[in-house]
């Protein structure tokens, strides 16, 4: 068995696949992404795994994720993550703090920062990158 491959094809296999990423991904919530495990990096069918970088006084797009959970650990920074209908709820996280987004709630990170970046490993029951990232519209219902 291999202990170690780096790929962008999909992989059918029952090897341990380590994913090494050396460029962001461009992704719907503008953000700068480093794919880890996905279903076009390791072959995974229920999970991805990335790297986001917010930057110094960055935000993400509004949007939420159709259908499956986020699950998020704060690396680096302060941020606020605005979410709701009109993303008018607030929470503010700091270094060291999990978040849990679940599926289908609209949210906008902001990176508290206006000399730092923030950085944080995001996973979700999704293996795929940005299939299901959907926009979100402030005049929204949702």
């Amino acid at each position: 068995m291999s202990d170690s491959q780096s790929t962008n094809s999909p992989i059918t296999s029952s090897e341990v696949v380590t994913v090494r990423p050396d460029a962001e991904t461009p992704t719907r919530q503008k953000l700068p992404y480093f794919v880890g495990i996905s279903q076009a990096t390791a072959g995974s069918q229920g999970i991805s795994m990335n790297l986001v970088i917010i930057p110094p006084g960055g935000t993400a797009t509004p949007h939420l994720h159709k259908d499956y959970e986020t699950a998020i650990y704060l690396l680096k920074g302060r941020v606020e993550t605005r979410y709701g209908k009109g993303l008018k709820q607030s929470v503010i996280n700091e270094e060291g703090d999990f978040l849990f987004i679940p599926p289908g709630v609209p949210h906008q990170p902001f990176n508290l920062s206006d000399t730092e970046p923030a950085q944080a490993i995001v996973a979700r029951n999704d293996p795929n990158e940005q299939e299901n990232v959907v926009l979100y519209n402030l005049d929204q219902q949702v």
